[in-house]
C-alpha cells in the first residue's frame, strides 16, 4: 500500500515535544491510493472492534436491554404506526451514539493518531473511518429493527422496500455525522455527554423524515410524502458527507 510521502519534524521546548507535521506532494496514482488507504483504515478499524468484542457486546446489550423495556412497559397496549416508528427510531439513535462515537476516540486512547495522520492523507482517513461507521450503523439499525419487530406483534412491515431504504439512508446519514463530530470531541474529557447533545440537532431533519416513512411503511398505506422523504434524506446525507469531507482536513490536522 502506497501513502503519501510526509515530513514529520520534532523539537522541544521546555519539557513538551512539538510535532510539525508537513504533507508533501502525494505519490503518482493518488485516487488508487487513497482507496487502497481508506479500504485499508476500514479493515483495521473492524478486525479491531472483532478483536475487542467487548464494546460489540454491550451495544448489542443496550439495545436488546431497551427493546425489553419498550416491550414489557407497553404489554397489552397497541401502538400506533406513528408512535412504534418513534419509538424504533429513538432506539436506533443512541444506539448509534454508543457504537459509533469510537472511532477516533480509540485512536486518541491507543495513541495511534498521530501515526495515522503520518501514514494517509486525512481525506482517505475520513472515508475509511465512514465506511466502518455505515457498516456499524447499518449492523445495529438492523439488529434493533429486527429485534424490536421479533417482540412487537402489533407491528408489521407492510411495504418493506420503503421500511429498507429508509433504514438504509438513515444510517449512511448518522455515520456521516457521528464521524465528523466524534473527531471533534475525540480530544475533549466529555465525549460520551457531548456527542449525543451535537448530534441530535444535526440528525433531526433525518430522523423526523425516517419516523415519517418508517410509519409508512408500517401502516402500508400509499403517501405522497414517502418518496420527498427519501429524497430529503438522501439530499441531506449527501450534504454532510460532501461538508464533512471538505472540513476534515482542517480539522484533522488541529
Amino acid at each position: 500500500m502506497k501513502f503519501a510521502q510526509a515530513t514529520v519534524r520534532y523539537k522541544f521546548v521546555q519539557g513538551s515535544v512539538l510535532i510539525n507535521y508537513q504533507e508533501k506532494q502525494p505519490v503518482k496514482n493518488t485516487a488508487k491510493s487513497d482507496i487502497s488507504q481508506s479500504i485499508a483504515i476500514a479493515i483495521k478499524d473492524i478486525r479491531s472492534e472483532i478483536r475487542t468484542r467487548h464494546a460489540l457486546m454491550a451495544l448489542l446489550l443496550f439495545v436488546t436491554v431497551t427493546v425489553s423495556m419498550i416491550v414489557f412497559s407497553s404489554a397489552g397496549e397497541k401502538l400506533s404506526p406513528e408512535l412504534a416508528a418513534g419509538i424504533l427510531w429513538i432506539i436506533m439513535f443512541f444506539g448509534s451514539m454508543s457504537g459509533l462515537s469510537r472511532g477516533f476516540v480509540a485512536e486518541e486512547e491507543r495513541g495511534t493518531s498521530l501515526l495515522l495522520t503520518v501514514s494517509a492523507r486525512p481525506e482517505s482517513v475520513y472515508v475509511g473511518k465512514l465506511l466502518t461507521a455505515t457498516l456499524l450503523s447499518i449492523g445495529i439499525n438492523l439488529a434493533s429493527a429486527g429485534l424490536f419487530l421479533l417482540f412487537i406483534d402489533d407491528i408489521t412491515v407492510k411495504n418493506p422496500a420503503l421500511f429498507f431504504a429508509a433504514l438504509l439512508i438513515g444510517s449512511v446519514a448518522v455515520s456521516a455525522s457521528v464521524t465528523i463530530l466524534s473527531v471533534i470531541i475525540a480530544r475533549t474529557s466529555a465525549k460520551a455527554a457531548l456527542l449525543p447533545a451535537l448530534a441530535f440537532p444535526a440528525l433531526l431533519p433525518i430522523m423526523l423524515a425516517g419516523i415519517d416513512a418508517t410509519a409508512t411503511s408500517f401502516a402500508g398505506t400509499i403517501s405522497e410524502n414517502a418518496p420527498a422523504d427519501l429524497q430529503m434524506m438522501t439530499g441531506y446525507a449527501g450534504i454532510i458527507i460532501t461538508v464533512s469531507y471538505l472540513l476534515f482536513p482542517h480539522i484533522w490536522r488541529e
